[in-house]
């Protein structure tokens, strides 16, 4: 490895015991952006930059987001293909560098031209991949997004010729945000990993986004670093943390405490990074301030809470993801050909997900002990492996009620209790 770059700098702090933190930052006025950057950078944390995309450019639907530019409509991101790239460089212009590298989120089951764009600009460092920015995001055929981001590991990959260390996170351990059982997480974001790894990136961060449980987390946690070390050994890997990604509290105490929570799981399990939420989740984009915050309050946390990993491969978390993991690589020697069988045969089957390429057999439930179950494995190879606990019919006011479960269960806490639980807020 150079020593240099986003994997990198993560690893370093990591081994002087810190835990990076992230926000999920993306305006498309440059002056804001670039503002956000800074306050990002200048925060009472070790912190990366987060540059998010906007919708349009997401899509791939450029002419409006080219248009936006040109009559000054806000997005609710920055269109980096859009904008010229000298208004990148000033946006970057002595803040992204070795002790502050930036990430650019954008969402996209297609992202050659964001690639070509964040290259352009001297960025190296980005998010995504073939599974999970199709499945949850749109109608694009999986086919083609195993294609488009083979296509773009590649170019991306290509900055290595030159002495940098490009690095993709992958965003498989968030599939769907909510209601998804961590072996399949575990799975997906191991694979994309893989996935990367094959396609010629050689840094990589796996994602795990914080679920019902801190138990069932923690042993997640610990099968994902247990199947990086044994199927990534020649690769600069590192685990990010992403707060509950689905209905945040309400109180600004639930919300604190649910990222408190997040904060614990990161630091606890050994992971190196941790993607904030705010208190403002639940009702608006947040403003930079309230970022801050986040990042702040997250990084207090962090500093007052012990390493304590779990040994990785004795668990039913473990034995269910790596079940998946054998059963999809047993395919076909390509990989993204063994996904898009594995997706077309079942053996991987996302709960609630209603892209046309998800068998759709599978579905889950939250427990009385707030884990989460499979209620039906559809034709996963999980027989024998999973406790499977069929539930009675699921019906939508059941389903709002379990997507709900994480904020309920947060804000019913009284101020007092969570101040007298959690350090200081800034």
């Amino acid at each position: 490895m150079t020593g240099v770059g986003f994997g990198a700098f993560v690893r370093r702090a990591h081994d002087a015991g810190r835990l990076v933190v992230q926000p999920r930052m993306g305006m498309s006025s440059p002056e804001l952006m670039r503002a956000g950057l800074l306050a990002t950078r200048n925060a009472t944390a070790t912190t990366v930059g987060t540059i998010t995309l906007d919708s349009y450019t997401r899509v791939g639907d450029l002419e409006s987001a080219q248009l936006a530019v040109l009559e000054g409509v806000a997005l609710n991101g920055y269109p980096i293909v859009s904008h010229e790239t000298a208004t990148t460089l000033r946006v970057l212009d002595g803040i992204h560098g070795a002790g502050f590298p930036v990430q650019v989120r954008h969402g996209s089951a297609a992202p050659q031209h964001i690639f070509r764009a964040l290259m352009s600009v001297g960025l190296d460092a980005s998010e995504g991949g073939p599974v999970s920015y199709c499945l949850p995001y749109g109608r694009v055929p999986l086919r083609e997004s195993v294609a488009h981001w083979a296509a773009s590991c590649e170019l991306l990959a290509g900055l290595r010729e030159s002495g940098a260390e490009p690095h993709l996170e992958t965003f498989g351990g968030c599939v769907l945000g909510q209601l998804c059982p961590p072996s399949l997480l575990v799975a997906v974001s191991f694979l994309e990993a893989l996935f990367f790894r094959r396609h010629g990136i050689r840094s990589i961060s796996l994602s795990y986004a914080q679920q019902t449980d801190p138990g069932q987390d923690a042993e997640a946690v610990a099968a994902l670093r247990s199947l990086c070390a044994r199927y990534l050994p020649d690769t600069e890997w590192h685990v990010v943390v992403y707060a509950y990604m689905g209905l945040y509290p309400e109180t600004e105490e639930g919300a604190y405490r649910l990222l408190g929570k997040a904060a614990e799981l990161a630091v606890a399990s050994g992971s190196e990074r941790l993607i904030v939420k705010t208190v403002a989740e639940s009702r608006r984009i947040p403003t930079v301030a309230e970022n801050v915050a986040a990042l702040e309050y997250a990084a207090t946390v962090a500093g007052r809470t012990a390493r304590a990993p779990l040994e990785g491969t004795g668990t039913q978390t473990y034995a269910e993801a790596s079940a998946l993991v054998n059963a999809v690589l047993e395919l076909d020697d390509d990989l993204g050909a063994a996904l898009l069988t594995a997706f077309a045969e079942g053996r991987l089957d996302v709960p609630y997900c209603l892209h046309p390429d998800n068998a759709g057999f599978s579905r889950s439930y939250i427990d009385a002990d707030g884990r989460l179950r499979w209620a039906d494995i559809g034709k996963m190879p999980l027989n024998g492996i999973a406790d499977v606990r069929p539930a009675q019919a699921i019906t939508s006011a059941g389903l709002l009620e379990s997507l709900s479960y994480v904020r309920r269960s947060y804000d019913r806490y009284g101020p007092e209790d969570t101040r007298a639980a959690e350090p200081a807020r800034p």
